[in-house]
């Protein structure tokens, strides 16, 4: 990393929707830092040896979750780096404590066209596995917008964006916020 570049200050967890770009969208960030990217969804997996859908199935939603919270707080301990979550990872006020506590957390506010445009062709989501996925994900985006309205900061997802473009828009708002600096 050149002796100019941005520095991170704490670590940053990335919040919001499933298909709001948090994994694309942290590795790109962390690549601008310099900094290691953690996903949480990718941890979980490698520690389990199985998909996130595989242990939904096999586990259930309330052992998911656990084990969700032990390894976010692993992933927050150390360097500062970027943090990709789940999409429900935040919705657990255990977790949103946890955070507060080591990070500073940045929603990928992102509207619910553009959201069911990311996912409605993949087989990866457990929660979107219903009769109408469209109708659950709104209903998903509704319960879940409150919640994740109470992250440190804002940015807003937008179509013409490519993930290089969010990911600035990102490092402006940490820059903003004194997370980032020289």
């Amino acid at each position: 990393m050149p002796p100019d570049a941005p520095k991170l200050r704490k670590p940053v967890v990335l919040v919001g929707m499933m298909g709001a770009g948090k994994s694309a969208v942290g590795l790109a960030l962390a690549q601008l830092l310099g900094v290691d990217f953690l996903d949480s969804d990718d941890a979980m997996v490698e520690a389990a040896n199985m998909s996130i859908a595989e242990i939904f199935e096999r586990d259930g939603e309330d052992f998911f979750r656990a084990r969700e919270t032990e390894v976010i707080d692993r992933l927050l301990t150390g360097k500062p780096a970027i943090v990709s979550t789940g999409g429900g990872a935040f919705m657990a006020e255990r977790n949103r404590i946890l955070i507060a506590e080591k990070a500073v957390t940045v929603w990928l506010k992102a509207d619910l066209e553009l959201l069911w445009n990311r996912v409605k062709h993949k087989t990866t989501r457990p929660l979107l596995r219903t009769d109408n996925p469209r109708r659950t994900l709104g209903e998903i985006f509704e319960t879940r917008t409150p919640i994740y309205a109470l992250a440190d900061l804002a940015v807003n997802a937008r179509d013409d964006y490519s993930i290089e473009d969010m990911a600035r828009a990102v490092m402006a708002a940490l820059q903003e916020a004194g997370i980032v600096g020289q």
